[in-house]
């Protein structure tokens, strides 16, 4: 394999080309201690020690990421893409990560439920999650088992608690407004009919 091209990311850091394909970030001090320089031969020896620094740096900042916050699989694979990390080493890294179970995906879609259940309708949960990358059947999956445990999502009284914060008068409202209120409601993700309901009868509340 050839260096084809450096190009400096910042001012300690390079992207490294091989064969006029982008392989990896450095440091320049790893530049320097591989001799990587533009047109230079890179030996299997030092291509295989690169990619195991790579793995384990991966490894170590993606800990580091989960210290401040949960990430679902597919959210620290897209952040340590934005680190420049090589795919081999972002794949280990969450393997890894799963293996101890500091990425779970099921467990995610579980915790965030419990931590939304009062403030966002099912379908905006299930919008939210899809979003952050995980798979639907897993959703549709996770929900159930939640559900059977006895956790709900009371939509109608989310309902209730939008239309008192918008000081919204069923008595009073015109059709604009019903209407404006009614596509409100609509995109925070709440069902159609339950919205209709709740904007005709006052027993809602």
């Amino acid at each position: 394999m050839t260096v084809t091209q450096i190009t400096p990311v910042t001012g300690s850091r390079s992207k490294v080309y091989l064969n006029d394909e982008f392989a990896f970030v450095l440091y320049k001090g790893e530049l320097r201690r591989y001799k990587l320089e533009e047109g230079a031969d890179i030996c299997d020896k030092v291509y295989r020690e690169i990619q195991s620094i790579l793995n384990k740096r991966a490894k170590l900042r993606s800990m580091a990421l989960l210290k401040s916050r949960p990430y679902t699989e597919k959210q620290m694979c897209d952040k340590l893409r934005q680190g420049f990390y090589p795919e081999t080493a972002i794949k280990e890294a969450v393997d890894y990560l799963k293996s101890y179970g500091y990425i779970n995906d099921a467990g995610y879609v579980a915790a965030y439920l419990d931590y939304h259940k009062e403030t966002k309708s099912r379908r905006r949960m299930e919008q939210d999650l899809i979003t952050k990358g995980i798979d639907r059947e897993l959703i549709a999956a996770v929900f159930t088992e939640w559900e059977g445990d006895g956790g709900e999502v009371d939509e109608t009284e989310q309902i209730a608690r939008w239309i008192r914060k918008k000081s919204y008068d069923i008595h009073t409202a015109d059709f604009k407004e019903k209407q404006k209120m009614l596509s409100f409601l609509y995109r925070k993700g709440f069902d159609s009919s339950k919205i209709r309901k709740a904007l005709q009868y006052e027993d809602i509340f």
